[in-house]
């Protein structure tokens, strides 16, 4: 079983933008085994079953399709728009990306594990931004009502994906290693 926790944010993480701008944040990781590249990390996020479910409901809803070949040409650097997200920024060590409307962003991030004595290990991060809304009438920025009521579910469906994501990454290391 990975452990997925909830994490500060790199100082280095390109989600920190949305700190700065009062935006709601969170980060979550977990450790596996190996060396993972942000493209593996990337293309195994966005192709797990659990994410392939939300990719249906967004072709459905929002008529924004996207395929496993939009998600592994997202990963290597050469698709900048994937189902309902947007390139924003992007390193050698991770991926933001903010979705259609411009009020919720996914991040996602790898590092070398800093346990030694567990032999090599990568350490990924996801994290994500929701901006706060304009009120009518004063300007003042906030959440709202249904940022309010879905946080609980959108905090275990991060876990979920994480979770996900580190499994599918683990399968290919184990295939890769046998």
């Amino acid at each position: 079983m990975i452990a997925i926790h909830p994490v500060a944010l790199p100082a280095t993480a390109l989600l920190r933008r949305y700190v700065d701008q009062g935006a709601y944040t969170d980060c979550y990781a977990a450790e596996v085994d190996g060396t993972v590249s942000l493209p593996e990390f990337v293309e195994a996020f966005y192709t797990t079953p659990l994410f392939k479910v939300e990719r249906a409901i967004l072709r459905w809803c929002v008529a924004r399709p996207s395929s496993d070949v939009e998600a592994r040409r997202l990963a290597g650097g050469t698709l900048d728009s994937f189902a309902a997200w947007r390139v924003e920024g992007r390193a050698g060590d991770q991926l933001l990306l903010g979705d259609f409307t411009g009020r919720t962003k996914s991040w996602l991030m790898v590092a070398p594990a800093m346990d030694a004595g567990a032999g090599v290990r990568t350490r990924l991060h996801f994290g994500s931004a929701v901006v706060p809304l304009a009120r009518a009438g004063d300007g003042e920025r906030r959440m709202g009502l249904a940022f309010h009521a879905l946080q609980g579910f959108h905090q275990l469906y991060s876990r979920l994906l994480l979770g996900a994501a580190c499994s599918r990454v683990a399968r290919v290391e184990r295939a890769d290693a046998g």
